[in-house]
C-alpha cells in the first residue's frame, strides 16, 4: 500500500523526534565548556567508542584518523572541514553551515584539541562564497567564545574554485596551497603530511557536527542509533521523482525500500544511491540494499528516478558530468571516462554492436583499478550498476 503524502511526512516527523541531533539548537557554549574539560585521549577515546565514520562517504573511522593524528610529532597541525559539496545530489552541508555553522566550529576545536592543531580552515565550495560573510561573521563570534575559555584556536575561511575533484582531501589540500587542484600519491596521508607539509586532518562537515555532538551528549546516545557496521544518523539530500524532497536526518541501515515508501512517487524505479559516484539500485534490489556501510555507503545524495526516465540519459548525463571533471592528470581517468561516453553514443546511434558493452564493462573495471584517485575509481559505480540492472535502455 503506498502512502500518501500527508502520511509520508507524519512517518518522516516521528524519524525527527528520535534522530534530531544535526539540526536541534544547542548553545556551542557549552559544547565547548564540556570538552575544555577533557583531555585529548578522553575526547579520541569517546568519539572511538561512538563507531562514527566519516560522513563524506569514505567511511573511514573518525576516531581513528584523529588517534593518528595525534601521535605525530609535530608542534604544527591543522584541521580542515572540506565543505566543497561538489557531488551532485548533495546540499545537505549548505544546509547545516546555514543553520549550525557554529556546531560545526564546534567540532573543529574539539578536532584541534584532540590532536594538538591551533589553526583550522574551511575550505568553502567556490559555488556557496555567498555564505562567506555570514560565516565571517559568525567565526568572528566563536572566536570570543574560545578566548573567554582559554582555548588556543582559530578558524579561517578558503574559497575553492568550483573543481568537483577538489572533494578529494589531497587535491583539496593542493588548492589551499595554491596549486592546481589534482590528487597526490598516497601514501604518504594527510594526516602525516597534509596542508604545508604538517599533519592534518580533514572532516566533512556533517562528521565534524556529530563529533560535537558525541562529546556534548555522550557516545552511547549516538552508537544507539543505526546499526552494527553503520552506526548513529546521516543526512540525506532527497531529489528527483519524489513526492517528498528535501533534507532528512535519518538512521543507518535502512532498506532501500523502506526509503523509497517515504519519499518515492509510487512509480520509483531506481535509486541513485550517492550521487554521481554512487550506485544505481533497481527496484528488484530495494528490499535487500542497504544504506550504510554493511550494504551501499552514501555521502548524503539520494536522487530517485520513476518510470518516465531513460537510464540511458542518466548515464550519459553523469558520463558528461566526469568529463567535464576529471583533472586529467591520470590515463585512466582522462581517456577513460571519454570512451565510456563515447561507446554509449556510439551503440545507441547503431554504430558500434551491443556487445561492445562487454568491452566497456572491461575498460571500466580497468579505471577502477588504475585510476589515482577516487573520482577515475568511481566512474565505474554508475556505469557498472546501470549497465547490469538496465542494459536494454542502453542497447535499444
Amino acid at each position: 500500500m503506498v502512502m500518501d503524502r500527508e502520511e509520508k511526512v507524519k512517518k518522516l516527523n516521528d524519524h525527527k523526534e528520535k534522530v534530531n541531533q544535526i539540526f536541534q539548537d544547542i548553545d556551542y557554549c557549552d559544547i565547548l565548556q564540556k570538552a575544555v574539560k577533557m583531555s585529548s585521549e578522553e575526547i579520541i577515546e569517546e568519539v572511538t567508542n561512538s563507531g562514527l565514520r566519516g560522513r563524506g562517504g569514505a567511511g573511514f573511522p573518525t576516531g581513528l584518523k584523529w588517534k593518528f593524528a595525534a601521535e605525530q610529532d609535530s608542534d604544527v597541525k591543522y584541521v580542515i572541514c572540506n565543505a566543497d559539496e561538489g557531488e551532485p545530489g548533495t546540499f545537505k552541508d549548505r544546509r547545516i553551515l546555514e543553520e549550525q555553522a557554529e556546531k560545526v566550529f564546534s567540532g573543529m576545536a574539539i578536532c584541534a584539541r584532540a590532536i594538538g592543531a591551533k589553526e583550522g580552515f574551511i575550505y568553502l565550495r567556490g559555488e556557496y562564497n555567498y555564505l562567506k560573510q555570514d560565516l565571517f561573521n559568525r567565526i568572528e563570534a566563536f572566536h570570543i567564545c574560545l578566548k573567554k575559555r582559554g582555548i588556543d584556536f582559530k578558524i579561517e575561511l578558503r574559497s575553492g574554485s568550483g573543481a568537483y575533484v577538489c572533494g578529494e582531501e589531497t587535491s583539496l589540500i593542493e588548492s589551499m596551497e595554491g596549486k592546481r587542484g589534482e590528487p597526490r600519491n598516497k601514501p604518504p596521508y594527510p594526516i602525516t603530511n597534509g596542508y604545508l607539509g604538517q599533519p592534518t586532518v580533514v572532516n566533512n562537515v556533517e562528521t565534524l557536527v556529530y563529533t560535537a555532538m558525541i562529546v556534548h551528549r555522550g557516545h552511547e546516545e549516538f552508537k544507539a542509533l543505526g546499526t552494527k557496521d553503520s552506526r548513529g544518523a546521516k543526512v540525506f539530500s532527497v531529489s528527483g521523482d519524489a513526492d517528498v524532497e528535501g533534507i532528512y536526518e535519518l538512521e543507518l541501515g535502512m532498506a532501500i525500500n523502506e526509503f523509497v515508501d517515504l519519499f518515492g512517487d509510487g512509480d520509483t524505479k531506481a535509486v541513485q544511491v550517492g550521487g554521481s559516484s554512487g550506485y544505481c539500485v533497481p527496484r528488484k534490489k530495494f528490499a535487500e540494499t542497504v544504506i550504510g556501510f554493511e550494504g551501499i555507503p552514501t555521502g548524503g545524495s539520494m536522487m530517485l528516478f520513476n518510470s518516465s526516465r531513460s537510464m540511458y540519459h542518466v548515464l550519459h548525463n553523469y558520463l558528461e558530468f566526469f568529463c567535464e571533471e576529471s583533472c586529467g592528470q591520470c590515463t585512466p581517468c582522462r581517456v577513460g571516462c571519454q570512451q565510456l561516453l563515447h561507446g554509449i553514443e556510439a551503440i545507441k546511434k547503431g554504430e558500434k554492436p551491443a556487445t561492445y558493452l562487454d568491452e566497456l564493462r572491461k575498460l571500466a573495471e580497468t579505471m577502477r583499478i588504475a585510476s589515482k584517485c577516487g573520482l577515475g575509481q568511481s566512474v565505474p559505480n554508475p556505469f557498472l550498476s546501470i549497465v547490469e540492472n538496465f542494459r536494454e535502455e542502453i542497447i535499444f
